[in-house]
């Protein structure tokens, strides 16, 4: 229920059962526990969950990106909170915990790839001091 306090929780491998209890409509599919060891096992990933009472609000996740020729960067995958867990700061919460790993891993660069409409996500960004990057586009490969 809205209203208890929020736990801001980076996961390890030993915390994959921590995905047991999501908060429904909170992922696309339910997340797959082979696929959730894997990824926080590599430890280039990062995920951060929102916690109300044991149960996922919410989550961030990224990956370190390492380079021959540039600064280490991290990439900001994704962040969403549950609807009902929205305008409580907890987006803000789980970006700041991933921009202070980030740090703590070393890379001088942290950004995200925010789709036009979402307005929420691009406030949140542009208030937390991001800043767009003209002539940059997005290209995907969806059926690799």
């Amino acid at each position: 229920m809205p209203g208890n306090p929020i736990t801001i929780r980076s996961l390890g491998p030993e915390d994959a059962f921590v995905l047991d209890r999501v908060q429904p409509g909170l992922f696309d599919t339910a997340p797959d526990p082979a696929r959730v060891w894997a990824f926080l096992a590599t430890r280039v990933n990062e995920l951060v969950v929102a916690l109300d009472q044991g149960q996922v609000v919410g989550l961030a996740y990224g990956i370190t990106q390492l380079s021959p020729d540039r600064p280490t960067a991290f990439q900001l995958g994704n962040i969403r909170v549950h609807p009902d867990y929205r305008r409580q700061g907890i987006a803000r919460r789980m970006m700041t915990e991933m921009r202070d790993r980030a740090l703590d891993r070393g890379c001088a660069h942290f950004s995200v790839t925010v789709e036009d409409d979402n307005t929420a996500a691009r406030a949140l960004f542009k208030t937390s001091d991001g800043q767009d990057t003209p002539g940059l586009t997005r290209v995907d490969w969806p059926d690799l």
